[in-house]
């Protein structure tokens, strides 16, 4: 009796954290979800029509400037993160004196939280406080950098900020990657006489196809759920040129008293994260249990 009660101590600890992430992560899902199928203004409500919500969503026209946005923010996040981290790993993995340093100045941004780092890009970009300000007390008189106002260009100072808070994480990955690779393929390879750019084109970078997998992953997961770095740099503006899916969901929440809106937004933006997280899950299970 004694040895069965303590097999099954473990399972009584984890029970609680089991029940509460199945109501509090699955349960508010599946109520989502629901909610996304009616007509549910200011307060739910729980008589399903069918796609209605979704068929409103998708004749937005904020709804569509916010997925635009979400394709530019996100394909150039992604894309200048992984190049200038795969760059910046490069560069440590020389072995310079000075890698623990600038490896943790290259860190330090993601020690900072995404409101901290929007309030902070705020400031710079700010035309009357940050870069174009100073430029003209230098004397540059007709110096201009108003993205941050210019409703065509906002998006792109969202991408900056993203850029400075993330590539350092990327970094850190790649640079993971590459000492992974074994020295003695290195070292044959400059015996041949391989120049060094060769070597890192040719030989390391391919060989590290699942760490580019892994930092895309994980990049454009946070693109999707991209909310605070908006709301702390551009507050979704000017006018909602900066929308993305998450603070048009907001919005509809908590602003608008949309919540079928919200709902049905909440369901695509989780399904897109789906589509990108599961196939990865899948295949890196079935390796390990191919291996």
């Amino acid at each position: 009796m004694i040895a069965w009660i303590e097999r099954q101590i473990p399972k009584l600890v984890l029970a609680p954290s089991f029940i509460a992430a199945l109501i509090f992560v699955y349960g508010f899902i599946g109520w989502t979800a629901w909610v996304s199928l009616t007509k549910s203004k200011l307060m739910p409500r729980y008589d399903i029509v069918g796609l209605v919500q979704y068929e409103k969503l998708f004749r937005s026209p904020r709804w569509d400037t916010a997925l635009d946005n979400l394709f530019i923010f996100g394909g150039l996040f992604c894309a200048i993160s992984m190049l200038l981290g795969l760059i910046l790993a490069i560069l440590l993995d020389q072995k310079i004196r000075t890698e623990g340093v600038l490896r943790t100045i290259y860190l330090y941004p993601m020690a900072l939280s995404l409101i901290v780092t929007g309030t902070a890009w705020r400031w710079i970009l700010n035309p009357g406080l940050g870069i174009e300000a100073t430029a003209r007390k230098w004397g540059f008189s007709d110096f201009t950098f108003d993205w941050l106002v210019n409703p065509d260009m906002a998006i792109y100072t969202v991408v900056i900020a993203a850029v400075w808070q993330a590539s350092g994480f990327v970094m850190a990955l790649f640079l993971a990657g590459l000492r992974s690779v074994e020295e003695e393929i290195i070292r044959a390879a400059q015996v041949d006489g391989i120049p060094l750019w060769r070597i890192y084109t040719s030989i390391i970078i391919p060989s590290m196809a699942p760490v580019f997998l892994s930092a895309f992953i994980v990049l454009a997961h946070l693109a999707i759920k991209s909310f605070d770095l908006v709301i702390a740099l551009t507050g979704g503006g000017p006018g909602y040129a900066t929308d993305l899916p998450a603070t048009y969901m907001y919005a509809m929440a908590f602003s608008r008293g949309n919540i079928g809106q919200a709902a049905s937004s909440a369901m695509i933006m989780m399904m897109v994260i789906f589509a990108i997280v599961v196939p990865y899950l899948y295949s890196e299970l079935r390796g390990k249990k191919d291996a």
